[in-house]
């Protein structure tokens, strides 16, 4: 089951990067949230790149044969909820990311390293 969730961060994640999105941060919210173990955030700088960053998360996922519970947000795109039960990613265009501050509710959450690229791993900040 980690492994899965893993592999959920890594595509989600990688996927993101494609789209050139930005401020990535993953949290580990298992010990304070019933309802996931991760959250991952991005930005992107427009509604279009924040709905190419959703759909190309999307796609990838696909591609394994995993599937959304839900999606909120896309036809507004300015931030847009993926919800992958124990995964749920946050892309937003970034001044609507700024107004929320969404990362300072969860700031006691651990910050998860993302492996980027050929598995070197980008420490957040």
């Amino acid at each position: 089951m980690e492994e899965e969730k893993t592999q959920k961060l890594y595509l989600c994640g990688n996927a993101a990067l494609k789209k050139k999105a930005f401020d990535l941060l993953v949290l580990d919210i298992r010990e304070s949230s019933s309802f996931a173990d991760y959250f991952i955030m991005c930005s992107g700088n427009s509604n279009r790149q924040v709905q190419a960053i959703a759909s190309a998360i999307e796609l990838d996922l696909k591609k394994e044969g995993i599937y959304p519970l839900g999606i909120e947000g896309f036809n507004e795109g300015t931030w847009i909820l993926l919800d992958y039960d124990e995964v749920i990613i946050h892309v937003f265009y970034h001044p609507v990311r700024a107004f929320y501050e969404l990362e300072r509710l969860w700031e006691d959450a651990p910050k998860v390293a993302f492996p980027v690229g050929n598995g070197k791993e980008e420490t957040p900040s």
